[in-house]
């Protein structure tokens, strides 16, 4: 007998991203040539230091327990790093070490939510929010990011959540934007602050991306005074020191919201590893200039790819305020063809060519608000982000081949048009 699961189980919806990620990877595993602009991995190696430290930390057996919170030196230099690169101005007893920063969405919400309470969201929204807000029977209210206004969040919509909603109690903000590559601006995170300061309002600050700002500097809204009571910023190795597979971030709060997310680390995960948290350490210290290479890297294709994008007729693309990824608007071509975005997109990865793909995400894998768009990271080599562009523009002209790919797979028929 197969033992039913529950139905927030049965609900889930996995990061489609690692979806793609393991179609793309069987077909190359066939012999298929498939340009992987899926994911959101560096292409870079781990930052030196830290590769160097974090093998050393293992020799000298630093393999054990460590303490929930962070080891004491870990905390310290996320304290200082944070200090010097945002102006804040905390202490290690505002630092809660984490593996990466994804998890830090479940704690803030089992710290601050009851069930349902409004939880805030600007969307197109990364996909771990849901099922997050899910777990604890929570509501998710969708204020919708616009390409018009450069994809940042509307404060009007925030105003409207704290007086309408019967329970509001959370906002999730994240910037820049996974997948829009907006990014708020310094006046919009200040009039976010001036709407919560002082209610019973918690903000979820992700920030994943804070060194990918190409114009101007990343702001984080813990800056802002009264915020490190009411918000919990949340940063990672992943993006700027190209550590994804080390599981290595923090979180930023209050003292007494750090004492409760460091509780719920205890019960859900122990501690993170302390060779991985020194190896950090050395990463955050040692390997800045290394890092800021690799930003201006990044920044370079970002723009290369938004105007080689913007050569194809019928395709909008906006420069992002900052990511590693472009989301351009497919909105036309996909109207033509009758096919939905990620139907676009999985077009182009498994039936477009037999030989070649392009492997990306279609928007409304990051909620409705995302239809009509195409989310593409630009982790590959110049070179082949430009074989990218010209394998999509020829696909997009073979009308034939996109009718024959859904006559067989009907759930990609575009319902209705998109707003273009």
């Amino acid at each position: 007998m197969q033992i039913s699961f529950s139905n927030f189980s049965n609900s889930v919806e996995t990061e489609s991203a690692f979806d793609v990620l393991a179609v793309a990877k069987r077909l190359i595993a066939g012999g298929k040539d498939v340009i992987e602009l899926e994911i959101g991995d560096s292409p870079f190696p781990s930052s030196p230091s830290a590769v160097k430290a974090g093998i050393q930390a293992i020799r000298d057996d630093h393999c054990h327990y460590g303490p929930s919170t962070g080891l004491p030196e870990f905390r310290q230099a996320a304290a200082e790093y944070v200090n010097r690169e945002y102006g804040l101005q905390v202490s290690a007893e505002n630092v809660v070490a984490g593996p990466g920063a994804k998890n830090f969405e479940q704690l803030f919400l089992e710290a601050f939510v009851n069930p349902d309470d409004g939880v805030l969201v600007f969307s197109p929204h990364f996909p771990t929010y849901p099922p997050n807000i899910s777990r604890r029977g929570a509501r998710m209210v969708v204020s919708s990011l616009k390409q018009s206004r450069d994809f940042r969040p509307n404060l009007d919509d925030v105003q409207r959540f704290l007086t309408d909603d019967p329970s509001p109690k959370a906002i999730f903000l994240n910037t820049p934007q996974n997948p829009t590559g907006g990014v708020a601006t310094e006046k919009d995170l200040r009039e976010l602050a001036d709407l919560v300061r002082g209610r019973d309002i918690a903000v979820f600050s992700d920030e994943p991306y804070d060194q990918m700002v190409w114009n101007g500097k990343h702001y984080s809204p813990l800056a802002l005074p009264g915020m490190l009571e009411q918000c919990v910023a949340a940063y990672t190795f992943s993006k700027s020191f190209s550590m994804s597979g080390w599981r290595l971030g923090f979180a930023v709060s209050s003292a007494p919201i750090i004492d409760m997310i460091s509780k719920l680390t205890n019960t859900a995960l122990s501690c993170v590893p302390p060779f991985t948290q020194l190896a950090g350490i050395e990463a955050m210290q040692n390997d800045l200039e290394e890092r800021d290479r690799r930003m201006q890297d990044f920044h370079d294709k970002v723009r290369q790819l938004v105007d080689d994008l913007n050569q194809i007729d019928g395709v909008n693309c906006l420069m992002p305020g900052g990511t590693f990824y472009v989301f351009p608007s497919f909105a036309e071509i996909c109207n033509q063809l009758g096919i939905s975005s990620h139907g676009l997109a999985m077009f182009l990865l498994e039936a477009a060519d037999d030989q070649r793909g392009v492997a990306c995400l279609g928007g409304e894998c990051f909620g409705e608000a995302g239809h009509g768009f195409i989310r593409l990271s630009v982790a590959q080599p110049s070179e082949r982000l430009r074989e990218a562009v010209r394998f999509m523009s020829d696909s997009i002209q073979q009308g034939g081949r996109v009718a024959d790919y859904l006559s067989q797979h009907e759930h990609y028929r575009q319902k209705t048009p998109y707003l273009a």
